[in-house]
């Protein structure tokens, strides 16, 4: 899974069949997303008013994403007042440049980052890395992907695709620790040891956002470890990205998401660490803050009134937990840094559908329906997937092809819809089929159809026309 999305990706459909022959993998990613499914169940039944809870905070994102542009000019104004810079970045390479501005004029060449999935969007660190300067990841799954040169494989738990016997393995090569064992508590341990040195040393901190505040200019992170503070705390010059839909109007409007958020994540009541930061204090943490606003397609998204809801996300990672499709193939098979079930219609939205491999995403699903269910904010993920389909089909209609050239499947959807208009020619293609289908039918199932109609009875039987219809039963009767 390529973070800064450059070259030609596969579609999704060939690069999951690799993924899913991997039975270490199917493993590792069953037993985690079974057990955060079931603990987050646990702690949302204790919440009486849940499904008020959602629908408040569906109502809240709503009302940014009608007045976005309001929020945006309100947002700078509060971060300005408070003694923060804001930078505009219309997307990755503009977001990417002022970043590296800022740190070569500090003339520094390391800076500790915090886990985003924003900065992973617009290949930050590879950027940073281009000019021989790192960016090191702290959050400990992302300090383990980015030591096994590796890509995240879930918006929660990046090494989710990794069993702590590998992490034992890489921590013995990485930190030069040959007697360390696969104990968790001995993991951590190594990683905070090696972590401190590089946070009391640092002079730049690097950050994402879970919200930030319209009314305020207030950023929070939320976090489970604690290296989060340490990263927007101690270093001179923090600078945050924030994605445009990240923005809240009100401090009041916290209450809702901090109920949402860590019950649909970690399943947790709340998180451990919760940082909030408006500005700059003398004498207290960074003394310089600097927000970069990323659009990056954003403002796309927004302009399609049938896919706009994706930007409602607060990247929880529920639907991941719950989506028999991402249980099989694990994140990397998406080629996107938003994998799972929000993947299927963010990255296809952010990137523009002439990317093949982002346009394959929306088909990635089984419509069951359980993403939509557990969304902390009711995206209806369902009901965009299938919009998106269309989307892709229209587009790939648009593009035309070889003109004159023959297209089986436009041929015989037209064919089917001359058949459907008339109810002569229905009950005569009814008995046509009847009599075909004898040919190729085994123990009361079609199991296989010749061409192109193969693709469908290669994953599923079809059941055969009955040997009377309705209509034809009606008739006896009368």
């Amino acid at each position: 899974m390529a973070s800064s999305q450059t070259g030609i990706q596969p579609p999704f459909e060939k690069t999951a069949r690799s993924f899913l022959e991997n039975t270490q993998l199917r493993g590792n990613l069953g037993h985690a997303t079974r057990t955060i499914r079931d603990k987050r169940q646990g702690v949302v039944d204790e919440m009486p008013d849940w499904e008020e809870l959602r629908e408040a905070g569906r109502q809240i994102k709503q009302k940014v994403m009608q007045n976005l542009d309001h929020y945006l000019l309100q947002l700078e104004e509060s971060v300005t007042g408070a003694g923060g810079v804001v930078h505009w970045a219309r997307d990755a390479a503009e977001a990417n440049r002022i970043i590296l501005d800022l740190i070569k004029e500090r003339g520094e060449t390391e800076a500790v980052k915090v886990k985003s999935l924003t900065t992973d969007e617009i290949g930050l660190n590879k950027a940073l890395e281009k000019e021989d300067i790192l960016a090191l990841e702290t959050d400990l799954a992302e300090l383990i992907v980015q030591m096994a040169g590796d890509e995240p494989s879930h918006i929660l738990v990046p090494a989710i695709h990794k069993n702590r016997t590998e992490i034992r393995d890489l921590f013995r090569e990485k930190l030069g620790k040959p007697d360390l064992t696969d104990n968790p508590a001995e993991l951590t341990e190594a990683a905070r040891r090696y972590l401190r040195k590089k946070f009391l040393s640092a002079n730049i901190g690097i950050s994402g956002s879970n919200f930030a505040v319209a009314e305020t200019g207030t950023v929070a992170v939320v976090e489970s470890e604690g290296n989060g503070r340490m990263c927007t705390t101690l270093p001179q010059t923090l600078i945050s990205v924030l994605g445009i839909e990240k923005i809240i109007p009100t401090w009041q409007d916290l209450e809702v998401f901090m109920q949402l958020l860590p019950r649909s994540s970690t399943a947790e009541r709340m998180n451990p660490y919760n940082t909030f930061w408006t500005g700059t204090t003398d004498g207290d943490g960074p003394q310089e803050f600097h927000l970069v606003l990323l659009d990056n397609g954003r403002t796309r998204v927004l302009a399609d009134p049938a896919g706009r809801d994706t930007l409602h996300c607060i990247r929880c990672s529920a639907c991941l937990n719950v989506c028999p499709v991402y249980e099989r193939t694990g994140g990397h098979a998406y080629h996107s840094v938003y994998p799972g079930p929000i993947g299927a219609i963010l990255t296809p939205q952010l990137r523009g559908l002439s990317d093949k491999s982002a346009a394959s995403l929306p088909y990635a699903s089984s419509l069951c329906g359980a993403c939509y269910e557990v969304c902390p904010v009711k995206i209806n993920i369902p009901e965009i997937l299938v919009h998106l389909r269309g989307r892709v089909v229209r587009h790939n209609k648009s593009r035309g092809g070889i003109r004159g050239r023959v297209n089986p499947e436009r041929l015989g959807m037209k064919l089917l819809a001359w058949t459907l208009r008339s109810r002569s020619r229905y009950e005569r293609a009814q008995k046509v089929a009847r009599k075909g289908q004898r040919w190729f039918m085994h123990d009361e199932v079609i199991s296989k159809l010749p061409g192109m109609l193969s693709g469908w009875t290669d994953k599923r039987d079809l059941r055969p026309v009955p040997e009377q219809t309705f209509r034809e039963w009606w008739r006896t009767r009368s």
